[in-house]
């Protein structure tokens, strides 16, 4: 089983020890943990099963659990956002990866269940794919399983709704919902790499485009950030009040998907939820119009509601033409994730806050192994700041602290006006 693994091309490795090499460069955090977890091994005698984008950062984070002793297996979370020199460079030095660019639907179960014959301790999930997989087809293999981690808002809402349904049969840490993770990912990680997917796919010019951003959770609000500074004129759409009324006092305009499709010339959804385009709003928009998705799966917009009622040509390597109507509409990555579908996903500083919060909840899972519960948990606040204090220290910047009158004064009620 050493030599286990499945790529596109191994000969691409050397390329991909280059492109693993640059990311290590602006990832100190990890660099950090990693000589931690050569001297500790908390992972010694266990097997990490990871379901994550083989990016030369997730090449970064193998080698850090790796450090720390696991035996590691990756498959890809989704079919577009492998990397292949860096799957065949992290194959190249003995990693069970399962993986390729433009993985067809078969491939990509079948990698996942690969992933899941090496008999994992611990899983690390981007959308929830592997935990489903060993809930539904694997259930025997449960009762070794110490817990996961989950990566994506996407994957926290199947999660919570496992547990709401009483089928979650193990802990599972929501690494989506640490500060560090929120901050850095989703708002300035997703803000910056989906406008950098929809460029690569269209090469368009965002200056003066209405550009709709569907949904204004904390990625949509990175995407609507990058898009205005770069001149746009920006729409939210929304279903929650709070997020549709800070959009507002954000100076953005809020309008029902209805309305916008009338006049938007760029869309991009970014909710977590199915069909938020359909195909009704497909038919009223405009022609020319530019359709891309940064959510973690590929029914945000309703491509096959399209593929069945349009014609189509491929206009360029990650941008389909969909004629409907007499008009011209443009999908980015075949609708799947732009920012890793069409480019190379979040900056390595951005990924390396999150994967801190990964190799941590590995860690957090074995110190507390049995005493977790079967459910959804969030990582204690400390180890959530001792990340922000970590990656403070690798950029420079020093920080005030408390002195003892403040903590004192913080900490008590009796002193007022």
């Amino acid at each position: 089983m050493d030599n286990d693994y499945e790529v596109k091309d191994i000969s691409l490795a050397k390329q991909g020890h280059l492109n693993i090499e640059f990311a290590e460069m602006h990832m100190a955090i990890m660099q950090k943990i990693r000589k931690r977890f050569e001297k500790e091994k908390p992972f010694e005698g266990l097997t990490i099963a990871l379901a994550l984008h083989v990016t030369k950062e997730t090449a970064v984070l193998v080698k850090t659990l790796i450090a720390g002793g696991a035996k590691v297996a990756l498959a890809s979370c989704n079919p577009l956002s492998t990397q292949d020199d860096v799957a065949a460079a992290l194959a190249e030095q003995g990693v069970h990866v399962y993986a390729y660019k433009g993985e067809n639907k078969e491939d990509y179960y079948k990698y996942i269940e690969k992933v899941i014959s090496h008999n994992p301790d611990i899983t690390i999930d981007d959308g929830c794919d592997l935990v489903t997989a060993i809930h539904t087809k694997h259930q025997h293999m449960i009762p070794k399983i110490i817990g996961g981690c989950e990566e994506t808002t996407t994957g926290i809402i199947r999660l919570k709704a496992m547990e709401r349904d009483n089928v979650l049969k193990c802990p599972m840490i929501a690494v989506n919902d640490n500060k560090t993770k929120h901050l850095l990912d989703n708002y300035y990680g997703t803000g910056q790499s989906s406008i950098d997917g929809l460029l690569r796919a269209s090469n368009i010019l965002i200056a003066g485009k209405i550009f709709v951003v569907c949904g204004y959770g904390d990625c949509g609000k990175g995407v609507a950030m990058r898009a205005s500074g770069m001149g746009a004129n920006v729409i939210v759409t929304e279903v929650d009040a709070f997020r549709a009324m800070k959009a507002v006092l954000d100076g953005y305009r809020v309008m029902p998907m209805a309305e916008a499709v009338k006049i938007g010339e760029i869309f991009l959804t970014v909710t977590g939820d199915k069909h938020v385009i359909r195909l009704e709003h497909m038919k009223a928009m405009k022609n020319g119009t530019i359709l891309a998705n940064s959510g973690h799966f590929d029914n945000e917009i309703d491509v096959a509601g399209l593929e069945n009622a349009a014609k189509k040509r491929k206009i360029r390597p990650f941008l389909d033409e969909y004629e409907i109507d007499g008009k011209k509409i443009f999908v980015a990555a075949e609708g799947r994730l732009v920012n890793l579908g069409a480019a190379e996903g979040h900056p390595s500083e951005v990924m390396a806050t999150s994967f801190a919060g990964q190799a941590f909840a590995c860690e957090y899972l074995v110190k507390h192994k049995g005493k977790l519960g079967s459910k959804v948990i969030t990582l204690p606040e400390e180890i959530d700041n001792h990340i922000a204090e970590l990656q403070l220290e690798v950029m420079g910047v020093k920080k005030d602290e408390l002195t003892e009158e403040q903590k004192k004064y913080l900490g008590s009620w009796e002193e007022g006006t």
